[in-house]
């Protein structure tokens, strides 16, 4: 979820929950919590994790970055209740799609670095804060031959919509780049190991999802491989009382 520092309010927009749902998953929210214990115990529960957008920054403290003169408001609640629930996923073999911030925080998880103000760090860049209507698909980008996105895209160009101010700068641990923008910014990666499915998007299928096949695509994949994934844990935990018995019979 966000937190809405002026009232205190945890809250999250509408379209992620109706994306996630018309894909076929039983959309849940994990409140900001930063405890350990609290996000092990909700995440144990659950067959995949979308880390969704933020109107905060991610505190560049957390890649031992001093911060830029144009960082945008910092909320520690939220980066720390996100790596833990990203570190519960990742120790649990959980799937993760991450968009916007989530592809962000996932990033400097990962051990990367963050442009922490786009108009004024990069030269020539284009504009990547288009502001309403937000689900007008407002620049394009170039995806990876051969990755999900190109696959799912069917084709190597798609134009999407843009809502951020920060973007990856150096690339985190096993992951690779995916998509692009004309002006070079990193506008997806994915872990390109088979398992857990990982993959981050900097712009916002859900929004507008309802009449654009990419996002749909996206979502769908998603929810494919949760379900791919669910049933192989659960023919670990049925296999291994079986496996003890038959060890102990021996």
């Amino acid at each position: 979820m966000r937190i809405e520092a002026t009232t205190d309010r945890f809250y999250l927009s509408r379209f992620y929950s109706e994306a996630l749902e018309a894909a076929g998953a039983i959309p849940l929210h994990i409140s900001l919590i930063p405890d350990a214990e609290y996000v092990n115990e909700a995440v144990d529960g659950l067959d995949g994790i979308l880390l969704p957008g933020s109107d905060s920054d991610v505190d560049p403290q957390r890649y031992c970055h001093e911060p830029h003169r144009r960082l945008g408001t910092v909320q520690p609640i939220k980066d720390e209740t996100d790596l833990l629930v990203i570190a519960a996923a990742e120790k649990k073999g959980i799937p993760l799609f991450a968009i916007c911030f989530g592809m962000q925080i996932l990033n400097v998880y990962r051990g990367g670095t963050l442009i922490q103000d786009i108009e004024s760090q990069v030269s020539d860049s284009i504009k990547h804060e288009q502001g309403a209507p937000r689900d007008r698909r407002s620049h394009s980008v170039k995806l990876l031959p051969g990755s999900m996105l190109e696959q799912l895209a069917g084709g190597e160009h798609q134009a999407v919509n843009s809502h951020h101010h920060q973007a990856v700068d150096v690339i985190g641990r096993d992951l690779i780049a995916t998509a692009w923008a004309t002006d070079g910014l990193v506008e997806a990666f994915e872990d390109p190991r088979p398992e857990p499915f990982v993959m981050a998007v900097q712009w916002h299928p859900e929004l507008g999802w309802e009449n654009d096949e990419f996002s749909q695509a996206i979502f769908r994949h998603f929810i494919e491989r949760v379900n791919e994934n669910s049933k192989r844990r659960t023919a670990a935990e049925v296999r291994m009382p079986q496996t003890e018995t038959a060890s102990t019979s021996k």
